[in-house]
């Protein structure tokens, strides 16, 4: 019955992968960005659905659902369907993610679209959150799902020698969490998953602007505050930023101008935190590699990384030299599209509990 399963799915598989893309799927809280094998990075979109309450349609997804957060009466409801890099809402996820596969293949007939796909979710998920993923994938139209973890796609993406026996150290801080790995021989040696990461530093201005100015602002005004002017260490030249919301007094319009060092007040606790989980991965890693590290440096990548002067801090804290990979807001997805293009030779990087059911 093994056998005749195997052979069923080897055939199956070239029959659907002549007509399918393979494709790999940085699957964010904050943007999904899917790569397609033999073409690169071809989407990159909000991780935002807009669906209307009454009728349970999907009215937007992606870029054009973004544009409505906030903004919408009250039968719509545009929202994030993963929350701290996991699936929140299954159904919309499925949604979100079957838009995505037919936007790769809108020149391909419909019906034959079944790819190969490689998601990259945060390391500490459970097997409920894993099947989760895979089931959405899978009723999506993918014919095979394997995971990865998204440290170890981020270092792939940097084409970091991960199979080696050296030590190799990777901190991605993306949308909802923020994974920081020691990784050797394709596999983490130390690792640490934070629910802290670009989205807590939103949070972290709008409870910064309620707190010392009676200012209610939203998340958007949040993040484009925090990509403006945040940052983690004194800046040479003085920044600030004019920014509008609702005064918590009055009820009324208010606008007020904040600088660079208030929003690194704002951020300090934030960024303390992720800090001080780095340094508790480097105790647990043994001292071989901590060698390796020392020589190679600490990779930074995800968007939350971009915060200015965050490197150096992370470098002054640590005592070891740290530096940004290029590109660091593709890397995990980068990761996945090196795996697709060789993933018999990469397979042994890969989450153990990958998609082996029949096709049907």
């Amino acid at each position: 019955m093994i056998k005749i399963r195997k052979i069923f799915k080897n055939i199956s598989g070239q029959f659907f992968g002549r007509f399918s893309k393979d494709i790999g799927i940085d699957l964010g809280t904050a943007n999904t960005l899917v790569y397609v094998k033999g073409k690169g990075i071809v989407i990159n979109e909000p991780s935002v659905v807009a669906i209307n309450k009454k009728t349970g349609q999907v009215l937007a997804i992606g870029r054009e659902a973004k544009k409505m957060v906030g903004k919408t009466p009250g039968h719509i409801v545009a929202s994030r369907p993963l929350v701290d890099g996991v699936v929140s809402d299954f159904e919309v996820t499925e949604q979100m993610l079957k838009y995505f596969i037919e936007k790769v293949h809108k020149d391909t007939f419909s019906f034959f679209v079944r790819p190969r796909v490689v998601i990259g979710i945060p390391s500490d998920v459970t097997g409920v959150e894993k099947r989760a993923v895979i089931d959405a994938a899978t009723n999506a139209g993918a014919r095979e799902v394997y995971l990865i973890d998204e440290p170890m796609a981020a270092a792939i993406g940097a084409r970091l020698p991960v199979q080696d026996a050296a030590g190799n150290m990777i901190v991605d801080i993306g949308g909802g969490t923020t994974d920081i790995a020691v990784i050797s021989l394709g596999g983490v040696v130390a690792s640490r998953n934070l629910r802290i990461a670009g989205d807590e530093m939103n949070e972290d201005i709008i409870r910064y602007c309620r707190d010392e100015f009676n200012l209610l602002i939203g998340e958007k005004t949040a993040e484009d505050v925090k990509i403006a002017i945040g940052s983690a260490g004194t800046q040479k030249e003085k920044m600030q930023m004019q920014i509008r919301g609702r005064d918590l007094v009055s009820g009324l319009p208010k606008e007020i101008t904040v600088n660079d060092e208030q929003i690194r007040e704002a951020l300090s606790r934030s960024i303390r935190v992720i800090i001080n989980n780095i340094k508790t991965t480097v105790e647990e890693t043994p001292p071989e590699l901590i060698a390796d590290i020392m020589r190679r440096g600490i990779i930074l990548a995800g968007g939350g990384s971009l915060v200015r002067d965050l490197d150096r801090l992370i470098a002054d804290q640590t005592e070891m030299p740290v530096r940004m990979m290029e590109d660091p807001l593709t890397a995990v997805v980068r990761g996945t599209g090196i795996v697709l293009e060789d993933i018999d030779a990469l397979r042994e990087v890969l989450m153990e509990n990958q998609d082996e059911r029949p096709l049907i």
